[in-house]
């Protein structure tokens, strides 16, 4: 696997192969966000330009995973940051199905978060 195919999510920031995503979607946020099988989605709501990663494999019980805001989501590989801009429509998306979206570029303000 190449790491010019990973991507992260920009909601939820984790990385997978691009292929994971066209296969099985996001693990977090496919309810919304519906990746599977949608190269446009993938595009739209993941990006190729991220820097950092950790890898929780307790996000209920991790530190790291409260710092980067991952409580609740499943265990894996994440971005500490994901550069790129949600577009508007996945944004009314994730509001819709209760998930504060909270811009992971490192562009939320202190009150945002």
């Amino acid at each position: 696997m190449s790491l010019r195919s990973l991507r992260a999510c920009m909601v939820c920031s984790v990385v997978l192969p691009q292929a994971k995503f066209n296969r099985e979607g996001c693990p977090n946020c496919e309810d919304f966000l519906e990746l599977r099988g949608n190269s446009d989605a993938i595009q739209d709501a993941t990006s190729q330009v991220y820097e950092g990663l950790v890898t929780v494999s307790d996000p209920q019980m991790s530190w790291v995973a409260k710092w980067q805001r991952l409580q609740g989501y499943v265990a894996g590989t994440y971005a500490i940051k994901v550069v790129g801009v949600l577009p508007e429509d996945y944004i009314a998306a994730a509001q819709a199905a209760g998930i504060n979206y909270i811009p992971r570029d490192g562009s939320a303000t202190t009150d945002e978060q």
